[in-house]
């Protein structure tokens, strides 16, 4: 692989270690902190002049260069990440908040995708996932030439699926997750589908404020519950298990959020960060305008808009540094994994492959692999270190563990 010589040249002065064969199996995790960043392909991000920070963390840490999400939109990808599976979801609606009456897609056979208008049920019981065939012709494109799904020639037929995610597999395990979503409101997640942190969906606004255009439809999306798989899942809704329920849905900022977590060392063994959609790199149009959507996204560095570049990479630096920083980072096996949920503009014969890094406390630093991954990969791989059973296409046996990339 000569990537890294690549990305080294566009970082002057930067050290590179070399790569270490891998060990088989992946160690023991403690902590785990996974960040989610938005809608942009390996290539746009690596080699990236506004992204010296990630740029360099691909140097310093663990690259995969052949990382692929799976499906698209995104919030297919936030389930796939969490589930091992989209769970007959492919599209970013807001969750039917608290239905009994709803039956999951799963069960009822009926795929939510982007013809579909319906809130999603939440996901529970078992049945069968939609498919992800290769090129897909119906969600965020219509007709020819179609969207790429992973490489373009893989793809995944439906499956049997069951409802369940990490979250709740760490609880049943005695330990614990928090999904920190930034701007999220004071008064949690519950029913919140979207928030700029102070005004959300939920807020009731008088006539007068009204009147001066302060309406929900006005709240810029800054949080995106589209972003916050857990919230979709019918037991954590349904709050029956306290320790896995919306009150692990959390603010960066208050006495239970990020970085209050992070500054006492109190820290759940899986901790999943979300920034908001300015700092995700997904962009929200008429906010600010270095928060613009890209200009001409192709799915190469033409036509990105630099300054969301530049405040995606800024956000991830102070992500990385407060975690490093944390009481807790060098006492045990912990590991930082920063992801983009899909290439948004993955038409053929740009492929669905992201950028995947994963910063660990210990072990060897520098190697990049060069094996094929998917979130299925990285979820099986974050089961295995937290000593969990697999969920759904993280069984299968093409599902590759990361262990290159983890090895102690």
């Amino acid at each position: 692989m000569k990537l890294k010589h690549t990305v080294c040249a566009l970082l002057a002065g930067t050290a590179l270690t070399a790569a270490r064969p891998a060990i088989a199996g992946v160690p023991h995790l403690d902590h785990v902190f996974l960040i989610m960043m938005e809608n942009h392909g390996f290539a746009q991000v690596i080699n990236n002049p506004y992204a010296p920070f990630m740029n360099q963390e691909a140097l310093s840490a663990n690259l995969a260069d052949n990382y692929f999400a799976v499906g698209h939109p995104s919030l297919t990808n936030y389930l796939e990440v969490t589930g091992g599976s989209n769970f007959g979801v492919q599209d970013d609606n807001s969750p039917d908040w608290h239905n009994a009456n709803c039956q999951a897609n799963i069960v009822s056979g009926v795929d939510n995708d982007e013809a579909n208008p319906n809130p999603i049920c939440g996901i529970a019981g078992s049945g069968m996932d939609a498919a992800t065939p290769p090129i897909d012709y119906t969600n965020e494109t219509s007709g020819p030439p179609g969207i790429c799904n992973v490489d373009c020639t893989i793809g995944y037929a439906a499956a049997p699926t069951t409802a369940g995610n990490i979250g709740d597999q760490l609880v049943a395990a005695g330990m614990s997750w928090k999904s920190y979503q930034e701007n999220l409101p004071p008064g949690g997640a519950d029913g919140v589908n979207t928030s700029d942190g102070n005004f959300s969906n939920l807020t009731v606004f008088t006539a007068a404020e009204q009147a001066l255009g302060e309406t929900n439809s006005a709240v810029t999306a800054l949080y995106a519950v589209k972003h916050d798989p857990f919230a979709y899942f019918a037991s954590v809704q349904s709050g029956a298990n306290p320790a896995s329920s919306l009150a692990n849905i959390v603010a960066y900022d208050g006495p239970t959020g990020l970085y209050a977590d992070l500054a006492s060392g109190h820290v759940p063994n899986f901790s999943y960060i979300v920034p908001n959609q300015c700092n995700d790199q997904h962009g929200r149009s008429g906010y600010t305008v270095f928060c613009n959507y890209d200009p001409d996204d192709d799915g190469t560095q033409n036509g990105l808009n630099p300054a969301n570049v530049t405040q995606a990479d800024q956000e991830v630096q102070k992500l990385v540094t407060s975690i490093k920083a944390s009481p807790v980072w060098k006492k045990s096996n912990n590991a930082i994994v920063i992801i983009y949920d899909e290439n948004d503009y993955s038409v053929k014969p740009i492929v669905n492959q992201v950028y995947a890094v994963v910063d660990t406390s210990y072990g060897p630093h520098g190697v990049e692999s060069g094996k094929f991954y998917t979130h299925f990969s990285l979820l099986k791989t974050l089961e295995l270190g937290f000593d969990v059973p697999c969920l759904n296409h993280a069984c299968d046996k093409a599902t590759l563990a990361m262990t290159d990339l983890f090895q102690k």
